[in-house]
Parts: C-alpha cells; structure tokens; sequence
C-alpha cells in the first residue's frame, strides 16, 4: 500500500482532532466554494467522519455575485454527493441591499445561509476551511485597523454562531498544504477571482503584505502571525473571565455599577466589564467601538462632571453619586 501524502495526512489529521468532541445525533456540514482550502476539507471530512461515527454533509452557497455561479455551486453540490455527502446542497442567498461593503455583505449573507442549513438539516457543527494563512491575514488586518486584543486573536478554531457551532479544523494548516492535497487527489479547485481583486483589503494582503513579510522577515511570519493569534485569545479568555466575575462585583444596590468597584480594578478587566455592561444594556455588539468604552470609562476615571455618554442603540449612562446607570427617557 503506498503511503499516504503528507498534506492529505496532516489535513486529515487536524479534521479528526476538531471532531473528535463533536456529540453525534446529526451530521456535520462542511461549508465548500470549491476553492482549495474548503475542497481539502471537504474531502478530508467526508472520509474522517464516518469513521468517527458522524455523516457528512456539504452546503455551497451561491452569492450571486458572478455570472456561473449558480452552475459553479452546483457543480460543487454534485461532486460532493457522488463523494458520499449527505445531505449536498446547494444554496443561494442575496446579498444586495446589506448594510456594510460587499465582502461584507456577502459574509453575513453566507453565514445566515449555512445556520439556516445547519438547523434544516440538524446538523451538530458547520466546519469551514480558514487556514492559518487566514489567520495570519486577519492578525494583519487588525494591526492596520489598531484592533486591540480581541482583533488580534483572529479567528477562534469554534465559536457558537445563533446556536450552531462552527468549526474551523484547518487554522494550523498552511494554504499550501490544502492546495497539495488537491493535487495529489485528483481535486480541480476553483479560483475565485476575489481572492484576487485589489479592490478588498484582504486580497492586497495576500498578494502583496504578506509574500513581502515572508521575503523581509522568512517563511515562518505566517506561523509566528497566527501563533501570536492563538496566546493573545488565551489570554483574552482568561481576562474574560476575569472580568465576568468583576461584572458580578460591580452590581450597585440601586441598580447600574458601583464607581468605586470599577476604580479598583486594573484598566484590562475595567474595559471588559464596561464592553460587557454595554452589551447588557442593548447595545449594538457591531457597533460598540473602544471609542464607546473608554468614554465610559471616562466616567470611572476622569470624572469632572460630564453629561451622559451615548452608546449605540440610544442607550445613555451617565454618573449618579458613586454609581453608573442608565438615563430613563423622560
């Protein structure tokens, strides 16, 4: 019997790991454009799960965006049901009219998608093919963006999505590695022109911030990018508790958080729970910003009299006494 390829391997390897701990009871669906990191996955899925007791399924979504590509996502559709994938479906979603710029828009269209399939289908995870050079990309983007710690985790390898957990198996495997896998399978991938398009921050890192990293600083920026995204969200899910239990602590008696509680707390976990509160509150989590926290921390720690600060979704706080609440309208 000839060896197995390294690439297809290591891949499969990293899918065992990320669904060992699923429970069983549905299948798990692998979100696929046909581009080389889903494909591998995809591919990678389909012979782990069964054996791990797990169907597989497979869901494509069509944005819309381009002419083909409703023939593309079936094309995929197809190839993964004679892969074995049950269920394999293809799915269109429309992206116009969503607030924010089109890669935007069309990730919130995508994701609304793959729940949606996920709970027809009563699936116990969707997995996605983010890589670490993914990652690496995000870690970037947030330092241009001056993202403070949350940004610089990146993408977390699972994270709850309106209930459903998504799963992303490949975040220590190189793009590289997905594209060898293809080829040593006999797997065509589709490349998707806005991977490409310098219209999209994300492509001008990938074509041109990141190779000029990798040439100044050696091949292992990629790694050392996407390790740095990995301490930095042990350390936020350690600041978050942390501050969860802070949160609690700085219940005032008549309602809203006691000032002197907040005071004696470092800056770190003081913000936490301000980002926290706001959220309580109603807040909207998208358009909560740090400029939002700091000026209610503001209130805790530069107190000079100021009025109350507005946070998205008209919420107001002001200072009263020793305490922060929530202006009543009228």
């Amino acid at each position: 019997m000839a060896a197995l390829a390294p690439p297809v391997a290591a891949i499969r390897v990293a899918v065992r790991r990320a669904l060992t701990h699923l429970p069983s009871g549905g299948p798990v669906l692998v979100a696929c454009s046909g581009g080389a990191d889903s494909l591998a996955l995809a591919a990678a899925t389909v012979f782990v799960a069964p054996r791990l007791g797990l169907p597989a399924g497979l869901v494509t979504v069509d944005h819309g965006l381009q002419d083909g590509s409703a023939r593309r996502a079936e094309a995929v559709a197809a190839w993964a049901r004679e892969a074995g994938f049950a269920p394999a479906v293809a799915v269109r979603v429309d992206v116009a009219g969503r607030p924010g710029g089109p890669e935007a828009a069309a990730r919130q269209a995508r994701y609304e998608a793959l729940v949606e399939a996920a709970r027809q289908h009563g699936a116990v995870a969707v997995l996605t093919g983010h890589t670490r050079d993914d990652q690496a990309e995000t870690v970037l983007l947030a330092l241009a963006r001056g993202a403070g710690p949350r940004g610089l985790a990146g993408m977390p390898d699972r994270r709850e999505l309106a209930g459903v957990p998504l799963v992303r198996p490949l975040l220590q495997i190189g793009r590289e590695q997905t594209r060898a896998a293809c080829a040593v399978l006999g797997l065509s991938p589709w490349q998707d022109p806005h991977n490409t398009d310098p219209s999209y921050a994300r492509s001008r890192v990938r074509a041109d911030v990141l190779p000029a990293l990798v040439r100044a600083l050696g091949p292992g920026v990629v790694d050392n990018l996407a390790r740095t995204a990995r301490l930095v969200a042990a350390d936020n899910t350690a600041l978050d508790e942390i501050a969860a239990m802070a949160l609690v602590t700085s219940r005032h008696p008549a309602g809203g958080l006691a000032v002197a509680e907040l005071a004696g707390l470092t800056a770190a976990v003081r913000g936490r729970v301000l980002h926290a509160w706001a959220l309580e509150l109603g807040a909207v989590g998208g358009a909560l910003s740090h400029r939002h926290v700091g000026a209610l921390d503001a209130l805790v720690t530069d107190w000079h009299g100021q009025g109350p600060t507005d946070l998205p979704g008209g919420i107001r706080v002001l200072r009263r006494g020793d305490r922060l609440a929530v202006v009543t309208p009228g």
